[in-house]
């Protein structure tokens, strides 16, 4: 189909990328994220525009993070920005000219990884994203599956523990509660405070309190042999591995892709949520077990794999 341009809204920027049909990217150009969700239309339509100069673009998509509709226009609801059954693809085509095709950020991510990173070679995988919180999506019969109403895959808010820990969802017992970057925040910071003595690295990294413990003095006093720092990684890990068991009873896929902030770490994580998913995973001993295996595109698979489903035909024909 030509070249089309993916558009990535984050927290502080938006970024819009042309991509060819390998997954390359061409050019990129980025606005801040304004504050207001007009704001944004106007921002994601400079960006499109900025990104486009001087290359024959035959669409754009754009990757969102909140419940999209199964034809890919509207957002039914987005956490961080004030859409609530916006209109995304009718605004933007209005701005650029463009087909424009919205899909969830982490099945865009997904997608990208499937496609052009780490899945190249499967047809059946799961992907999901740890990060703030725990996203994913899911790829069956090398098909994006999006659900009936096009919110399938919020892995996030699948509930692991009644009566658990509220989530920002409104729900209580969310598995990203437990398996994301806050939830592995909140393990050293309890841990640390309980015993300190076991953290003096972690806690030298920071204000020398437990309420000063960030994501980034973790993953540093992990890879000094921690206790504290390698305690909290191993305790993220378990509730990763037992929601990757059940998923993998759920649709059996040959390989989960785990990518987010938190895949940048490599086997630090990596290995444990393998033995965790392996002690979880009903008739582990006699059955054949999917990889557990790293993301590859980095903060570049949503960008990728939105413009790659612009090419895409739509999933209700």
């Amino acid at each position: 189909m030509g070249l089309t341009i993916g558009v990535d809204i984050g927290g502080t920027k938006i970024a819009a990328g042309v991509v060819d049909e390998e997954g390359n990217i061409l050019s990129t150009f980025k606005v801040p994220t304004p504050a207001t969700a007009e704001g944004i239309v106007d921002a994601i339509a400079s960006a499109v525009e900025g990104a486009r100069a001087g290359h024959e673009i035959v669409g754009v998509g754009i990757g969102a993070a909140g419940y999209v509709n199964r034809q890919r226009s509207t957002v039914y609801f987005a956490p961080n920005i004030d859409w609530r059954q916006e209109p995304l693809k009718e605004k933007v085509e209005a701005r650029v000219g463009l087909p424009v095709v919205v899909e969830n950020d982490a099945n865009a991510a997904a997608w990208g990884e499937y496609k052009f990173g780490a899945g190249k070679g499967h047809r059946n995988v799961i992907c999901i994203t740890l990060g703030t919180g725990l996203g994913g999506g899911i790829i069956i019969g090398n098909k994006l599956r999006r659900g009936h109403f096009g919110v399938a895959a919020e892995f996030g808010h699948v509930r692991m523990v009644p009566d658990g820990l509220l989530c920002g969802c409104g729900s209580q017992g969310c598995w990203e509660q437990y398996a994301s970057g806050r939830a592995l925040v909140r393990y050293a910071k309890q841990r640390a405070n309980a015993t300190p003595e076991r953290a003096e690295v972690l806690l030298a990294l920071g204000d020398g309190t437990p309420d000063g413990i960030e994501g980034k003095h973790i993953s540093m006093a992990a890879r000094q042999g921690c206790p504290v720092a390698v305690d909290s990684y191993r305790e993220l890990a378990r509730w990763v591995g037992a929601g990757l068991a059940d998923l993998a009873s759920l649709f059996d896929p040959s390989a989960f892709i785990v990518g987010g902030g938190l895949s940048d770490e490599g086997e630090l994580v990596l290995e444990p949520i393998r033995k965790s998913y392996k002690r979880w995973l009903v008739g582990g001993n006699w059955r054949p077990v999917a990889d557990v295996i790293a993301a590859q595109l980095g903060n570049k698979a949503g960008l990728v794999g939105a413009a790659d489903l612009a090419r895409e035909p739509d999933p209700i024909m």
